[in-house]
């Protein structure tokens, strides 16, 4: 997901992994032309790992490459997209908890980024799955602040709060954003698990709910939304 160097010819790499979640390693040599991890541990490339444990850090000794997405991540659009999903993933996880689940999020993301023509609008949907296999999905059928069912007039993103709130709940001092109809079903239809009504193309109204609820539960937004804002990414 990223990494720096270490001494002359060294890199610690932060990897995710399925069985042991977040992990720090060591790729000794990694930055000689000749290494064999050199070109094998890049950005969004998943391997087979053969490590030993080291003292402080895991030291990667071999790497296979099972699928590379490289060479197509590379292009500007596709790479600050990735760089956002990588940074999330990054955030939300602890060291060595296995989060399988988010491994396989991770995975196909990466793999539907590295053939998209419109990368950007991947992000709703991978932002409402994430929040959703870590628990902090927002209810989508009721109101966030009486529990009734949601109507179909006005209703309103209170990020804060989690969720979606009636216009008779709404604090009117606070300048919240309005979500039509429209966005509220595409939100559910994003924010279900692969196959039935689930959908990838989000509206602006759902896409900006998206952002704005991820942008609460990390408590900033991602150091790569500004690049990704600048360049469009295909949104």
């Amino acid at each position: 997901m990223r990494r720096r160097q270490l001494g002359e010819a060294d890199r610690i790499v932060t990897l995710f992994t399925q069985e042991h979640g977040k992990i720090e390693a060591v790729a000794k040599g990694a930055r000689r032309p000749r290494s064999h991890l050199a070109g094998r541990l890049e950005f969004g490339n998943e391997c087979s790992l053969e490590m030993h444990r080291g003292r402080s850090l895991d030291v990667i000794v071999a790497a296979e490459i099972l699928r590379a997405h490289w060479t197509q991540i590379v292009e500007p659009a596709r790479y600050v997209v990735a760089s956002v999903i990588a940074e999330l993933v990054d955030a939300f996880s602890e060291p060595e908890m296995a989060m399988p689940d988010v491994y396989e999020l991770l995975c196909r993301a990466v793999a539907a980024v590295a053939t998209s023509s419109a990368p950007g609008a991947l992000l709703p949907r991978f932002s409402l799955r994430l929040l959703d296999l870590l628990g902090l999905a927002p209810p989508l059928e009721s109101c966030i602040r009486c529990g009734g069912a949601l109507s179909r007039e006005r209703m309103w993103l209170d990020a804060q709060a989690g969720g979606v709130l009636h216009d008779a709940c709404r604090e009117r001092w606070r300048d919240l954003a309005e979500l039509q109809p429209v966005d509220l079903d595409n939100l559910r239809a994003l924010a279900r698990p692969k196959g039935g009504d689930a959908v990838v193309a989000a509206t602006p109204g759902s896409a900006s709910a998206a952002e704005e609820l991820i942008a609460h539960h990390l408590g900033r937004r991602p150091k790569a939304t500004a690049e990704l804002n600048e360049l469009g990414a295909g949104r």
